[in-house]
């Protein structure tokens, strides 16, 4: 059998050989879905090219950019070398000079912390830990942004279009569902069984969505469209929900510049608005108006941890006007 070399080899060859054993620990053993495992990749070159300049490790000219640094020449002395202080040193950086923000702060946080609890317990290449005493920024809740009821209404009249059937079915489970983008691109038609639709979620974890009228409605109708290009759809396609123009998987950034195109045509701002934040409708609107409780919108939205739907309690000001009328005082 002829061996596929570029495969043993990894798609991780530009990087050190820590973190491609990192990267494979989260997949393989960890279950940690592409997007999480690609974003603790972006995380970790960066350190790594801060800590080159930092440190004075190795051979970078001033003319040479940050992002042409490379860091495929990381050793375990340099890993030995970094202490406590480089860990801080690092996120004084990334909120100086790379302007992040305290979200993203914190996710290079949990990062370091994760890559250097491997270091010391599974690769057993440092002796401690050090970044256990590394504290996380605080993050100010903010309450989420949506679309009002009416404004959800708005949206879906703009519908229109060759791809209108697709469309439609596209933004009505994002405003009812409450879906992930990964989640909705993922979407397989197998995965339908009558009113229950699975879908593979945050961490690869499987999760229950019910589907209502409305979805059903434009499921049905997106098929019917869907059906009449069977045979132009590739093998490996034919079992997914959502195609692109060229009958394969809709891509992420497809739908992205899709919803932006339609929120542009209902008069919405488009730089607040993204599919995100038409999950955050769909949980905002179901909370407001269908009495669901924290709970069960925990299940719904598939959060691990219950804190992260409680910022959906804070946004329905008209209760909590309606609270303080109620108290018998204020009418005195």
């Amino acid at each position: 059998m002829k061996l596929d070399f570029d495969k043993i080899r990894g798609k991780n060859i530009d990087m050190p050989i820590c973190v491609r054993d990192f990267l494979n620990y989260l997949e393989v053993i960890k279950g940690k879905s592409p997007n999480t495992i690609e974003g603790y990749k972006i995380d970790l070159t960066m350190f790594f090219r801060f800590i080159k300049i930092y440190k004075n490790y190795g051979e970078i000219s001033n003319s040479m950019g940050f992002s042409d640094i490379p860091i495929n020449d990381i050793q375990n002395p340099i890993l030995k070398d970094i202490n406590l202080s480089d860990l801080y040193a690092f996120m004084s950086f990334t909120e100086k000079q790379r302007n992040n923000s305290a979200y993203a702060r914190a996710r290079k946080v949990a990062t370091l912390k994760s890559f250097f609890k491997y270091l010391h317990g599974k690769a057993k290449i440092v002796d401690e830990n050090i970044a256990l005493e590394l504290e996380t920024p605080k993050i100010d809740k903010r309450n989420p942004v949506y679309l009002t009821l009416s404004e959800s209404k708005k949206l879906l009249k703009t519908i229109d279009g060759t791809y209108k059937e697709r469309d439609f079915c596209i933004i009505t489970l994002f405003l009812n569902c409450g879906l992930r983008i990964s989640e909705l691109c993922g979407i397989d038609i197998s995965r339908i069984k009558g009113d229950v639709l699975t879908v593979i979620g945050k961490g690869n974890k499987e999760r229950t969505v019910y589907l209502n009228k409305a979805c059903l409605e434009a499921i049905e109708s997106y098929l019917n469209v869907r059906n009449l290009v069977l045979g132009k759809i590739p093998m490996q396609d034919k079992d997914t929900l959502f195609l692109s123009k060229n009958y394969t998987r809709f891509s992420k950034r497809g739908i992205e510049m899709m919803v932006k195109k339609y929120i542009i045509k209902a008069n919405l701002d488009s730089t607040k608005y993204t599919p995100h934040k038409l999950r955050h409708t769909a949980a905002t609107l179901m909370y407001k108006y269908g009495g669901v409780d924290i709970r069960s919108l925990q299940e719904i939205l598939g959060h691990e941890n219950v804190s992260t739907t409680q910022i959906y309690t804070h946004v329905d000001n008209e209760k909590l006007r309606e609270a303080i009328k109620s108290n018998p005082l204020s009418k005195e």
